[in-house]
């Protein structure tokens, strides 16, 4: 394995940290149904800094701070200084809320996040704010983007793809480029939470939207992410080989087309469990936070220890002992499919993905 790269069996490539459920969206599809106010179980300071320093235990990975709305926690400034002084990197996914003000998005530059990462679900008021429940969303991210591009902090925006908005994609990915993102991160939709199966996108449109964004890779400034869709790494493979059966002669006076911006360009794939670790605002530990299956918490069991060594996660990462088409796919190294989505439509994890519509080979 090339010395870039993280052994996922030792450390993942991303520890998702929800620090709160609070939040004062109501979003249609949210993973942790989140409330109003703050839970009174939650890891308090002392707690928090104490998960930081697990954290720190692993092989440089980046800590995203979730939630919720992490702004609803008032120590999380002091949360970001203790991650930087122990030096784990953070970025910071967040709602656009009043708290969203343009001193917030300056103090996260000053406090040295690495990106903040906006949810913007449509091209249109009447999309967006039909996905966060909450009239005027649209025009307050917009703002806010604004804000994020004049104060130069790095921008990741964030689209879940369903039903209600997958014919809306073009547009976003339009407005992505326009406030200068440096990653479009685009989440296919796992039906748990307040998200139902009806909110979905079909197999086929899947199949339609991958080749799709594998395009855009080709065309846009950002890079692109593919979030609980790991099939996408399966689509770039096709179209990359297809492309270079087709690749011009030298000398042809043809322009070869650039490689696609992948977000993961030269990490190994990252699937549920297997480069990736979610940690709830109580300390649970799961292998994403859209897999309600817990593996241990970090109050009584080390992050690392969990990570490496629990039942559960050394599951994750054995793609031989996967079901169904995906245990026989030709991809399953590379893709190993949405054990979350498996989970929540089959109640096995080790199922297919049912979002995806490929038949292997073999």
């Amino acid at each position: 394995m090339p010395a870039t790269q993280t052994d996922y069996a030792q450390s993942p490539h991303i520890v998702m940290w929800e620090i709160t459920r609070a939040c004062q969206l109501h979003c249609v599809h949210c993973r942790a149904e989140a409330q109003r106010h703050r839970h009174p179980g939650e890891l308090n300071l002392q707690e928090a800094r104490s998960v930081v320093d697990q954290v720190s235990g692993f092989h440089d990975p980046l800590l995203v701070i979730t939630g919720g709305d992490p702004l609803e926690r008032e120590d999380l400034w002091e949360i970001i200084d203790y991650a930087r002084e122990q030096g784990v990197r953070v970025s910071l996914a967040a709602s656009v809320t009043p708290r969203m003000t343009r001193a917030a998005i300056w103090r996260m530059r000053r406090a040295g996040v690495k990106r903040l990462a906006l949810s913007l679900d449509g091209a249109t008021a009447k999309a967006h704010d039909r996905f966060r429940g909450v009239k005027g969303s649209f025009l307050d991210t917009v703002k806010a983007l604004y804000s994020v591009a004049d104060i130069g902090l790095p921008l990741q925006i964030n689209t879940t793809v369903s039903a209600l908005n997958h014919e809306e994609l073009e547009g976003v990915a339009d407005m992505a480029e326009l406030f200068g993102a440096d990653l479009w991160s685009l989440f296919f939709l796992v039906p748990t939470g307040r998200a139902s199966e009806d909110l979905m996108t079909t197999p086929e449109q899947n199949e339609e939207i991958m080749k799709w964004i594998y395009g855009q890779s080709l065309t846009r400034p950002f890079a692109v992410k593919a979030t609980e869709a790991p099939f996408y790494r399966r689509v770039i493979m096709q179209r990359q080989s297809g492309e270079a059966r087709r690749e011009p002669h030298p000398g042809s006076g043809q322009t070869a087309q650039r490689a696609p911006r992948d977000a993961l360009r030269g990490v190994r794939p990252v699937n549920d469990g297997d480069g990736f670790v979610f940690i709830s605002h109580t300390g649970d530990v799961y292998p994403s936070g859209f897999l309600p299956e817990c593996a241990g918490n970090v109050q009584s069991t080390p992050l690392v220890d969990i990570y490496r060594a629990s039942d559960l996660f050394r599951k994750m990462r054995a793609k031989d002992e996967l079901k169904g088409k995906c245990g026989r796919c030709e991809f399953r190294h590379v893709c190993g499919g949405s054990r979350a989505r498996a989970f929540a439509v089959t109640g096995d994890y080790m199922q297919s993905d049912p979002a995806c519509s490929y038949q292997p080979q073999g």
